[in-house]
Formats: C-alpha cells, sequence, structure tokens
C-alpha cells in the first residue's frame, strides 16, 4: 500500500486486488434442440422485450399528454338521466353482466366465477402447454382458446358500446363530458367576444317565486318535481334541469299539465308517479296552475 507519491516506494497489496483478464471468448450455447429459440432469455431475449415495451410505454404516454382525459360534471345523485358506463377495458366485463345467466342470482357466477375460471386458465397455461413449439400454427388447441377469448371479448365490447349509443339516442341523452367540451369552447367563444369590445353585460337577476304561500306551493313540495327542479325551483344548470322560475313565461297551464302527463325532452312521464305518491288529479291541477304564475315579469 503506498502513502506517498514518491516513484522509490515499495507498493503492498492487501489480499489479490488484481483483475485477471480473460484470454477465452464467450461461445454461444447450442439451441438446435430447441426449435424456434436461438438465444438465451437472460439479458438477450428480455432486454429486447423490455425496450418494445419502454416504446410502447412512451406513445402512451405522449397520447396521455396530447389528449386531456374527458371529465364530467361533479357527481349529482339526483340526476337520473346519467347512463353508467365503464372504461374501454371493462367493456365486456359490463356486457356480460347483462345476460340472465350472470346476472341477478347468478351474479356471482358473473362476477366470481367467470373471471376466475379465464383468469385461472391464462395463470395455468405455462404448466398445462409444456410443448416446446412455438409457432402458433403447430399448437392448435392454445391458439384456437387464444382466438376464441379475443373474439368472445371483441364481440361483447362492440355490443355493450353499440346498446349505450341506442340507449343515448332512446333517451335523448348527451354524454357529460360531450356537454362540458361544449360548454367549454361556447364560454371561450363569449369570452373572446367581449375582449373584443365593450363591456360586460350584467348578469340577468333569476326571476322571483310567484305567491309562495299559495297552498299550490305545499304540494309542489310533496311532487316528484322537488327532486330534480329543487324547493327553490332552481333546477340544477350543471345537469341540464331547467329551473321552474320563470316558466310561466314559456308555458301556459295546460302545456305544463301535458309536461306532467306525457313528459318533455329527457324527462319522463311525471303524473303516474306523483298519483302514487299521494297526490289527487285536483292537486297536479292546481300544482300546474301555480307554476304558470311563475313568471319573470311579476
Amino acid at each position: 500500500m503506498a502513502h506517498g507519491h514518491k516513484t522509490d516506494e515499495k507498493i503492498v497489496y492487501v489480499g489479490d486486488s488484481r483483475v485477471r483478464s480473460k484470454s477465452s471468448r464467450m461461445i454461444p450455447q447450442d439451441f438446435s434442440a430447441y426449435p424456434g429459440k436461438s438465444e438465451v432469455f437472460i439479458p438477450n431475449f428480455l432486454l429486447k422485450e423490455w425496450m418494445v415495451g419502454v416504446v410502447v410505454l412512451v406513445g402512451f404516454l405522449a397520447l396521455v399528454m396530447s389528449e386531456a382525459a374527458p371529465l364530467g360534471y361533479p357527481a349529482d345523485p339526483t340526476n337520473t338521466q346519467i347512463i353508467p358506463m365503464p372504461d374501454w377495458y371493462f367493456l365486456f366485463m359490463y356486457q356480460l353482466l347483462k345476460y340472465p345467466y350472470t346476472s341477478n342470482q347468478f351474479v356471482v357466477l358473473g362476477t366470481v366465477g367467470v373471471p376466475g375460471i379465464l383468469f385461472g386458465a391464462l395463470m395455468l397455461a405455462p404448466f398445462l402447454d409444456t410443448g416446446k413449439e412455438r409457432r402458433f400454427y403447430k399448437r392448435p388447441i392454445a391458439s384456437a382458446l387464444m382466438f376464441l377469448s379475443l373474439t368472445a371479448v371483441t364481440y361483447l365490447t362492440y355490443t355493450s358500446w353499440h346498446h349505450y349509443q341506442l340507449e343515448l339516442k332512446e333517451k335523448n341523452v348527451i354524454p357529460e363530458h360531450i356537454k362540458r367540451e361544449e360548454e367549454m369552447h361556447a364560454n371561450k367563444g363569449k369570452a373572446g367576444g367581449e375582449g373584443s369590445g365593450g363591456a360586460k353585460k350584467p348578469a340577468a337577476q333569476a326571476a322571483a317565486i310567484v305567491a309562495p304561500d299559495d297552498p299550490a306551493a305545499a304540494i309542489y313540495q310533496k311532487s316528484t318535481c322537488l327532486s330534480c327542479h329543487g324547493g327553490e325551483l332552481k333546477g340544477m344548470p350543471s345537469a341540464k334541469i331547467p329551473a321552474l322560475r320563470g316558466v310561466g313565461d314559456k308555458h301556459s297551464k295546460d302545456e305544463i299539465l301535458g309536461i306532467i302527463k306525457k313528459g318533455q325532452g329527457s324527462m319522463p312521464a311525471q303524473y303516474d308517479a306523483n298519483i302514487s305518491k299521494g297526490l289527487t288529479e285536483a292537486d297536479i291541477d292546481k300544482l300546474a296552475d301555480w307554476l304558470a304564475k311563475q313568471k319573470a315579469s311579476k
């Protein structure tokens, strides 16, 4: 061990700190007995798989950064018009749970039994299929099961999305993330127009409730209208539920009665539901008359 910078100082090695140089070259292993295999798994094969995984991951990150995730409105438990849908990669399971043999009293089979069998078979596949052949067309059983699984998942995913689109058309519902995106674009346009010239217009003042002491106001508090339009008749703008303040400026008493009996847009008929809550036909008539009085001009 040297303690100085003198050239004639004696150097003493503690142990053998010198590394031997290898004179022989590494000879690749012979994989001729294993068709389709031509390299060692670690690190040669695994390193290439990792590199492919990194490229795919970078692609996903680029997509995430370039396209913002769609956002709906804050959760609203009173919004009965929303159609719940899972993420795209769970659509096949969502569709599977709609069938009679995987729902209701068989729901355990649909949520635990079928997925358990599928994922259990996937985990046992390396132990059940022990052949040395790697080409898929020479492994008919494993390949057939793979194509069958892909076909089933593709069919269930497409069917689930197709039913969702039909339900949107039937109920005349626009998905919340599309509504919110349209509102954002509309607000940007308004902001640009306001900035380009002139002062901002003052916000319109909400109409007051007309005849709040009328007996029909108590009937309203018992009706089904309360759950969506609120006790203050303000509605829920975030869920596109209009306020009933000023509704008399848009609809007459007879029109309001027609809406209660037949529904309008995404709102279903409410006549039978109000009767089941204990309201009479006379009560509904008084309610429609009171709502027709809700005018902003008064």
